[in-house]
């Protein structure tokens, strides 16, 4: 697993072991995470050629992103913190079906997921660290801003490069 130059984004190959059988890759391995990353849930998304998911953020949440396949994603992630050396600045991450990756994606990271692949639809398997609403989906409250469609710099900036 590698540290991008953004302190936060962690980006891990995954290797695909197959036999006559099928295949089998692992999404992670809790002796390979970090102390302070504990997943609480997993779900899957299954997201259409052209659509997206963000950008947002999250505040409390790690996010644990498994990209396996089918399909590709391009995944961006900015630096939203002011304080940061690298604030502001993205990297852009192709990952799915045929370079399947884990990126983990600590707070006050800004990103965004794209399906790319015009072929077919593109899962995402997410194991973050808190559980969405709550214990028992109890609480109104979510640690996510979103910045879709709105005037923001991370807005602004995934249009500019969808329209390359």
């Amino acid at each position: 697993m590698r540290e991008s130059f953004i302190k936060g984004l962690f980006i891990k190959d995954l290797e695909k072991h197959a036999d006559h059988r099928g295949s089998l890759m692992e999404t992670f391995r809790i002796d390979e995470l970090a102390e302070d990353v504990r997943p609480a849930m997993s779900y899957v998304t299954f997201t259409k050629f052209g659509y997206y998911r963000g950008p947002h953020v999250h505040y409390k949440r790690v996010e644990l992103f498994a990209f396996p396949g089918p399909g590709t994603h391009r995944i961006i992630v900015w630096d939203g913190r002011e304080e940061s050396p690298t604030y502001h600045q993205k990297e852009i991450i192709l990952a799915g079906e045929k370079s399947p990756k884990l990126i983990i994606i600590y707070p006050d990271l800004v990103h965004v997921v794209e399906a790319i692949d015009p072929d077919k639809e593109s899962l995402l398997i997410n194991h973050p660290t808190t559980l969405f609403k709550g214990w028992g989906r109890q609480e109104d409250f979510t640690d996510e801003v979103k910045y879709e469609e709105d005037d923001s710099f991370y807005w602004r900036e995934f249009v500019e490069m969808r329209g390359r």
